[in-house]
């Protein structure tokens, strides 16, 4: 038996606890009960229960109660605890505190893969089939449809972030630093985090930088809002474009505005006409109004950092800036499993991702479909259902031109090291 220790939770351990909760998870799917659920749950001082090796922290549960009945909202191990029965420790320690309360029944809703599922079955825990779990989150106000619908918003679907595949560092640092606290203000508030108002992503075409920000408006189920600099324009004229379009977003409770190339309305002042000027001007003031209320992030995206002007870039103004490359090799491999998978085709992954070095997700995708309008085209005209080989992908690749040349990649690994923000 491993040599750990399951006492009482403590209002000393709640930092402890979120580094626990932290390296827990082993589902995709996202718990039934929020985070911040389970620590007003421990703030209230309902029954927990942690494991301790050497004064460390290794596991944790965390339950509700309501009348003789309770929840449990978090099982969480260190994953090199998993799979020696800590899981089952914690739970016999919080079943006895919970029945010792005069709790008649416990409950647990969880993902069937995710930490602790194997100890509820342990633990006697029965499952009820035949039943199907119902959710819907508003993301938006009644009045907030028709201002929406009138600026030209959208409300991503939640899965969308799901569906980025690889880029798994450049995801977790935006999961961490954005999406965490953002969804869980005041948690965030309690450890003296400052939320993130703006966000500034650069590098070279194709890299994903717009499926970036789509992705992150559907994980935090905020309306998104691209402006177009060239639409502001026409409209109304540049600066006074962005300055109506700033007082509308104003009027909702969340929003992710988003504005690619954005070198457009922010390019270097030095040199400009007085219009440029007015422009740089006009949206340096709509940022600081607009970082000036919570429930909302800009995320602005650049091919080219240096061509921004000094001032724009400041502390102050974005919180991150953030670097979006080429994917590495286990990203390629993680984009060719994800069209694979998706087309049912069968093929050498590693000699896929090794011929593709240098590729942005913008251009496996060119070859990825490139394959599968062949295929189509070879099953339509032979009346057989024909599968792609190994060597149909690689010969898509040597007639896909690189976005992204040498001096290119060059170029962004100085551009790195001068202004990425992290």
């Amino acid at each position: 038996m491993a040599d750990w220790h399951v006492r009482d939770y403590s209002v000393d351990d709640l930092e402890a606890l979120l580094r626990v909760e932290a390296e827990s998870g082993t589902s995709e799917e996202p718990p039934m009960f929020r985070l911040s659920d389970a620590v007003s749950a421990l703030q209230s001082g309902a029954p927990a229960v942690v494991a301790v090796v050497d004064e460390v922290m290794v596991g944790a549960a965390v339950s509700r109660v309501e009348g003789d009945r309770a929840w449990i909202l978090r099982i969480c191990m260190l994953p090199s605890w998993r799979a020696q029965g800590l899981g089952s420790a914690l739970l016999t320690a919080l079943e006895r505190r919970l029945f010792d309360d005069g709790v008649r029944t416990v409950c647990a809703v969880l993902p069937g893969d995710e930490t602790g599922a194997a100890a509820l079955h342990n633990r006697g825990f029965e499952t009820r089939s035949g039943l199907v779990f119902f959710e819907k989150h508003a993301s938006v106000t009644p009045q907030e449809v028709s201002l929406l619908s009138t600026i030209g918003a959208e409300v991503p679907p939640r899965g969308l972030w799901s569906r980025v595949a690889g880029m798994e560092q450049e995801k977790r640092f935006i999961e961490r630093r954005l999406v965490l606290p953002l969804s869980h203000p005041q948690l965030a508030a309690q450890h003296g985090v400052e939320l993130p108002r703006a966000v500034m992503l650069f590098g070279p075409p194709g890299t994903g930088k717009s499926t970036f920000a789509h992705a992150v408006a559907g994980r935090l189920g905020w309306p998104f809002l691209e402006l177009f600099p060239a639409r502001l324009a026409a409209e109304y004229g540049l600066a006074t474009g962005l300055s109506r379009r700033f007082d509308e977003i104003s009027r909702l409770d969340h929003i992710l505005v988003f504005i690619d190339e954005v070198e457009e309305v922010a390019g270097e002042r030095s040199g400009a006409d007085a219009t440029a000027v007015g422009v740089v001007n006009e949206l340096l003031k709509a940022i600081v109004r607009f970082r000036a209320r919570e429930g909302r992030l800009l995320v602005c995206a650049t091919n080219n950092v240096t061509t921004l002007d000094s001032a724009f870039l400041r502390h102050g103004r974005f919180d991150y800036v953030v670097p979006l490359g080429p994917p590495d090799g286990v990203a390629r491999a993680a984009l060719w499993e994800s069209y694979l998978a998706r087309s049912g085709a069968e093929a050498d992954v590693a000699a896929l991702a090794s011929a593709s070095e240098g590729f942005t997700p913008a251009d496996i995708a060119h070859a990825a479909r490139t394959v599968s309008q062949a295929m189509f085209e070879r099953s339509y005209d032979t009346g057989t259902r024909v599968d792609p080989t190994t060597a149909d992908y690689l010969e898509a690749i040597r007639s896909t031109h690189a976005t992204v040349s040498t001096a290119m990649a060059e170029e962004f690994e100085q551009q790195i090291e001068m202004f990425a923000r992290l």
